[in-house]
């Protein structure tokens, strides 16, 4: 990876610096945002009629369209269109990313975000909050700070649609489960997408497509968190998942005969089609939401980050029943980040970033939290990339809090929105679970959620030095550091008189990692063995932290 780094910073203290991908190094006026560009079209459940007898007609029609690489007529894309049973959605994304201009780098990692929403529409019955679009403000802001710190950040939209308003659970269940199935499925066609621009289309955003990190926020976690494990189709035959487990466990509420396989395709109501690209991602962040099951996780999936408030009423910290928010009835029992990502740590795929040293405040609160007992929630022991946030019990008629990091112009029409049967506005009924809220506020969290996560992803992706604390330069560990000879010919040792050096990275001039070793030891050699002459930052990492010196090579 390439990376903008000012020379003269090298030879200083980690912690004096500013590392892109930790910290902001473009202003705000230097991110691009470009809106409204479309990633995908498929049926959209929403707004179809599957229950017209014109819908196999329709279905037909699209599936020739698209599989002879057609242009789908603009009826299918009107909802007010009653020619047409069956609608189409055009799937949108909006790309916030450091201006190509001024960024040298031209293989940026990327940051799918997901928004949140009750998996429908701000305004739409059900979903009770003025929340649940692209542009909601935790969603620009977040894609703003990534932005600012080097990644190419991508909000996009996803299909909605479901009826938390059945009578039964089945009712409920069953249309939940399918779109967030085929949320998963956008999900993975717009990463496909992406991979062949950068393949085949100039790279237009200049994306590293070997480095996509999916960030999903309260039901986008729910999304990102399936996307990240659901990789067999058995997996869709577990017993939450089958209407009927005793008498018909082959029966999934998910028919991958009509909506399509794990990949999106071959389904009736899919219009997906292969484009020669894979949609493996390689890390994963939730706020909030929850994990379908833990059975589907194993060794070797992405590492799994998340920021979770401990009493969230509507996704179980660790694990429970969710709920429909607006009527309070049960919908499918889920695992929450407190139970998944302790279980990420067991099976070692947290393992790139679980030993990073204390003494950042971000890192210093999530562990001191660990372990411990929080007004009757038991946190667990070491779960190396959970964020627990805690906040008041309000007193009623405001109750536990979910999503701190959230705000909402409550003049907005989404806002003013009456929620049928409860006679309140969207915007009342979303204090209750965030009575406080405010853009300071929400910015504020989200602060804490960039100084969490962003050192986690740097250490897994391999953007720059994997670090959180520099040893101070007047302890006797840092000052019984020495490389030489420096500069240095073929290969130059590193020694350290007072401490064992753990281990050691190497990166270029552009912050690339070129050379890491373990070292165990109070003495290395690195050897030359092809780098080329000019400047090298080495960081020594030990028991206490790291320290940082530069190397020049002849």
């Amino acid at each position: 990876m390439k990376r903008a780094l000012p020379f003269l910073l090298l030879g200083l203290p980690l912690a004096a610096s500013a590392q892109r991908y930790v910290t902001e190094v473009f202003t705000p006026d230097q991110v691009v945002i470009t809106p409204g560009v479309s990633y995908g079209q498929n049926v959209d459940f929403l707004t179809s009629n599957l229950a017209d007898p014109d819908v196999p007609a329709d279905l037909g029609f699209l599936q020739m369209t698209v599989s002879q690489g057609n242009p789908i007529p603009p009826e299918y894309f009107n909802p007010l269109d009653t020619s047409t049973a069956v609608k189409v959605a055009d799937l949108k994304m909006d790309i916030y990313e450091p201006d190509q201009a001024v960024d040298t780098e031209t293989a940026r990692p990327m940051v799918l975000y997901l928004h949140t929403g009750n998996a429908l529409p701000p305004g739409y019955p059900g979903n009770g909050s003025p929340t649940g679009r692209r542009t909601d403000s935790t969603a620009v802001e977040i894609c703003k700070q990534l932005a600012q710190r080097g990644y190419v950040a991508v909000s996009m939209s996803y299909r909605l649609g479901w009826n938390p308003l059945g009578t039964t659970l089945e009712v409920r269940r069953g249309t939940l489960l399918n779109a967030i199935y085929r949320a998963i499925h956008d999900v993975r066609q717009c990463i496909r997408t992406h991979k062949a621009v950068a393949a085949n289309g100039g790279n237009t955003y200049a994306i590293n497509p070997d480095k996509i990190v999916v960030l999903g926020e309260g039901t986008g976690g729910y999304i990102a968190l399936a996307n990240a494990t659901l990789d067999q189709a058995s997996e869709l035959f577990i017993e939450k998942f089958v209407p009927d487990p005793l008498n018909n466990p082959g029966v999934s509420y998910i028919d991958t005969n009509a909506v399509g396989n794990l990949d999106g395709f071959n389904g009736q109501l899919t219009l997906y089609r292969p484009n020669g690209f894979d949609y493996e991602t390689q890390f994963c962040v939730n706020l909030g939401g929850a994990l379908a099951d833990t059975s589907w996780m194993e060794v070797g999936d992405v590492p799994m980050v998340a920021c979770h408030t401990v009493f969230d009423p509507y996704a179980p910290f660790t694990e429970g029943t969710v709920i429909v928010p607006t009527t309070g009835e049960e919908v499918v029992p889920v695992q929450g980040s407190n139970f998944f990502v302790a279980l990420a740590n067991t099976y070692g795929n947290n393992a790139s970033f679980a030993t990073l040293p204390a003494g950042d405040p971000f890192t210093d609160r999530a562990r001191s939290l660990y372990g411990q007992v929080v007004d009757g929630v038991q946190i667990s022991a070491n779960p190396e990339g959970l964020f627990p946030m805690v906040r008041p019990h309000w007193a009623p008629p405001a109750g536990d809090e979910a999503s701190p990091w959230q705000w909402w112009d409550p003049t907005s029409p989404d806002a003013l929105d009456v929620i049928p049967g409860l006679n309140i506005t969207c915007h009342q009924a979303s204090l209750a679970s965030n009575p406080d809220m405010s853009g300071a506020k929400g910015r504020a969290y989200i602060d804490t959620i960039m100084g969490y996560i962003n050192p986690r992803i740097v250490c897994e992706l391999q953007l720059g030095l994997c670090s959180l604390v520099s040893i101070d330069e007047n302890s006797s560990v840092a000052q019984g550091v020495d490389l030489f000879p420096n500069p240095a010919a073929d290969r130059v040792t590193i020694s350290s008189t007072e401490a064992a050096i753990v281990s050691y990275e190497v990166y270029d001039v552009n912050g690339r990692l070129v050379r890491t070793a373990s070292v165990n030891a109070k003495q290395a050699v690195i050897e030359r063995q092809g780098l080329q002459a000019g400047a090298y930052s080495v960081q020594l990492r030990f028991a206490e932290g790291t320290v940082t010196r530069k190397l020049m090579l002849d």
